[in-house]
C-alpha cells in the first residue's frame, strides 16, 4: 500500500494499490446532474485521472485548473478529476472557475474509486492526491500516490504519461 500523510498525519488508505501493467479497476461515481458515471463510459479513449481530496482547496484548485487546460490540447483522451465532494459544490465551483474541457465526479455515495483504486482516506473520508493514467485497452500505464497530501502531484510526468498511451 501506498504510504500518504495529510499535513503530516499519516492516513489509512482503503482499497488496493493499483499499478501500471494493472487492468483499471472500474467504479461509478457522480456527474454534477448526479448521474451515474464509470470508467466503461470512456472505454476506447486514454483516461487521465486526477484525485483531489477537495476542489474548494488551493492546492486542488490549481491542481484541476491545471488539467482543465492541458485537457484543450489533448486528442482522444477523457480527463476526469475525482473528489469526494457534494456533486452540486462541484457544479458551482466548475461554473466559477470556468472548467470546460474535464469532468469533475463526485465519489461521496459509497467510495466506489476510492476503495477499487486504493485512496480512499479512512480517517477523514476523503480521496488522497493521486493520478492515473488508463491507455484506450483499459490498462493503468502509470500512476503517482502523492505522498503528502497537501502537494502538487508531477503534472509534467502525467501528461508525459498521457501522451505516451494509445
Amino acid at each position: 500500500m501506498a504510504n500518504v500523510t495529510f499535513k503530516e498525519t499519516p492516513m489509512t488508505l482503503m482499497g488496493n494499490e493499483v499499478k501500471p501493467g494493472d487492468k483499471a479497476p472500474d467504479f461509478t461515481v457522480l456527474a454534477n446532474d448526479l448521474s451515474e458515471v464509470s470508467l466503461k463510459d470512456s472505454k476506447g479513449k486514454v483516461r487521465l485521472i486526477s484525485v483531489v481530496p477537495s476542489v474548494d482547496t488551493g492546492v486542488c484548485d490549481q491542481q484541476t485548473r491545471r488539467f482543465n487546460e492541458e485537457a484543450a490540447n489533448l486528442d482522444n483522451v477523457e480527463v476526469l478529476t475525482i473528489s469526494c465532494d457534494l456533486p452540486f459544490a462541484q457544479k458551482r465551483w466548475c461554473a466559477a472557475a470556468g472548467i470546460e474541457n474535464l469532468q469533475v465526479l463526485s465519489d461521496h455515495r459509497d467510495l466506489s474509486f476510492g476503495k477499487n483504486y486504493g485512496v480512499a482516506m479512512e480517517e477523514l473520508r476523503l480521496l488522497a492526491r493521486s493520478i492515473f493514467v488508463i491507455n484506450s485497452d483499459g490498462e493503468v500505464t502509470y500512476t503517482e500516490y502523492v505522498p503528502e497530501a497537501t502537494n502538487h502531484p508531477d503534472y509534467d510526468a502525467a501528461i508525459d504519461a498521457v501522451k505516451k498511451a494509445k
